[in-house]
C-alpha cells in the first residue's frame, strides 16, 4: 500500500498516571503512517481521491486533547481506532506517541508507544436449524453490520442443507458472509460467541441442532491453531454447504494451506 507520512505533530493533551499529568497536561509528539491506494488521487490531482493530511492532523489534535487516558497504549490504541473507523481510505496505520521528558526521576530525552493496527478481510459460516432460521441468520448479519468494528461485504444465498455429523435434527439454513473487521482473531471469535449467546445458541451436543452457528472460515491468509481457534477452518474443503455458498462470493479466494481456489476445493469435492 502508499504512505502518507506525518512526522512529529506536537500537541499539548492530558494524558499520564499522575494525577498533575491530567490536571496540568503536558506535550505530547504524534507521528502516523497511513496506509492506504493514492494511485486515484496521483491520476486525477484530486484530493477527494486521498486523505486531507490537514484534516487528519486536526482531528488527531481534536481527539487527544478531548479525551484523557492514563497509559500512552490506551491513547495510541483508542486513537487508532477511531481513525480507522472514521476515515473510509484508511486501511492500516502505524502510530507513535512520543511523550518527552516522561516523569519517571531519571535522564530520559523520550518515551514511546509505536502500534500498527488496520483492517483484515474475514470469511465467515453463519448456520441455523431451529426455530426461525432466517430469522436468527439475518440477525447475525444485522449485528455485523451494526458492529463499529466490521465494515460487512457481500452476504451469499441462504441455501438449505442436510445436517452434518450423524445426529437426527432438521435440515439447516446455510450462509457465508465477508466482513472487514477490525479485531484480531481471537477478538473476532468472542464477537461472534456473543451473537450465537444472543440468539439463544447451547453447546449441548456435538454437531447438535442449534439456533445459531457461526465459523471463522478465513481471516486474511493467517494459519492458527491453538486451543480455542483453527483458521483456516479444517472442516472447509469437506463441506459442500461451506464450499457452494463460498463459491458464491469469493470463487477465486486462495485457500491458505490447501493453495487451491474455493471453486477448485468445491470442484474436487463434488468430483
Amino acid at each position: 500500500m502508499d504512505e502518507i507520512r506525518i512526522k512529529q505533530l506536537e500537541i499539548f493533551a492530558h494524558h499520564g498516571v499522575f494525577p498533575e499529568e491530567n490536571r496540568l497536561g503536558q506535550k505530547f509528539v504524534v507521528s502516523a503512517v497511513l496506509y492506504t491506494d493514492l494511485r486515484r488521487a496521483g491520476l486525477t490531482d484530486d484530493l477527494n481521491n486521498s486523505m486531507d493530511y490537514g484534516a487528519v492532523c486536526a482531528e488527531i489534535q481534536r481527539y487527544l486533547t478531548e479525551h484523557t487516558f492514563q497509559l500512552l497504549e490506551t491513547a495510541a490504541e483508542q486513537l487508532c481506532m477511531h481513525l480507522l473507523r472514521t476515515l473510509p481510505l484508511l486501511q492500516r496505520i502505524r502510530l507513535e506517541i512520543e511523550k518527552p521528558w516522561a516523569p519517571i526521576g531519571l535522564p530520559l530525552n523520550t518515551a514511546s508507544v509505536c502500534i500498527t493496527r488496520g483492517w483484515h478481510t474475514a470469511y465467515i459460516a453463519l448456520g441455523s436449524n431451529l426455530g426461525d432460521k432466517k430469522a436468527y441468520l439475518d440477525g447475525a448479519v444485522d449485528a455485523l453490520r451494526a458492529d463499529e468494528n466490521m465494515r460487512l461485504g457481500a452476504v451469499s444465498d441462504y441455501l438449505v442443507t442436510a445436517p452434518y455429523g450423524g445426529v437426527e435434527q432438521d435440515d439447516f439454513l446455510n450462509a457465508v458472509l465477508c466482513v472487514r473487521t477490525l479485531l484480531p482473531p481471537h477478538e473476532l471469535l468472542d464477537r461472534l460467541h456473543e451473537i450465537e449467546q444472543a440468539a439463544g445458541r447451547e453447546r449441548l451436543i456435538h454437531w447438535g441442532p442449534r439456533t445459531l452457528d457461526l465459523d471463522i472460515l478465513f481471516y486474511d491468509d493467517e494459519i492458527i491453531a491453538d486451543e480455542t481457534l483453527h483458521v483456516p477452518h479444517p472442516e472447509i474443503p469437506k463441506r459442500d454447504f461451506v464450499l457452494k455458498p463460498l463459491a458464491q462470493i469469493a470463487p477465486y479466494f486462495v485457500h491458505p494451506v490447501y493453495h487451491r481456489t474455493i471453486s477448485e476445493l468445491l470442484e474436487a469435492l463434488n468430483a
